[in-house]
């Protein structure tokens, strides 16, 4: 299991990717320093990446849509 505080971190990280647009965007264009901001395991910073790759193939109008629910999927898990 998880320390709270990791999983904590990333679902501050997704909630704020869902109501804030401009972060989601800055969170593509520049992942480190936004990351660097919460406490995330390896692991989580590693599926945030690839979720990032992901959505860089998606229509912009499913980006928000297909992160979310990438990263909803880490979270309950």
């Amino acid at each position: 299991m998880m320390p709270r505080e990791m999983v904590q971190g990333l679902r501050e990280l997704v909630g704020r990717a869902m109501v804030d647009p401009d972060f989601l965007v800055e969170l593509q264009r520049s992942p480190s320093p936004l990351l660097a901001q919460y406490e995330l395991s390896d692991a989580e910073r590693a599926t945030i990446l690839q979720a990032l790759v992901r959505l860089a193939k998606t229509p912009a109008r499913q980006r928000l849509h297909e992160f979310r629910n990438a990263l909803l999927r880490r979270v309950a898990t």
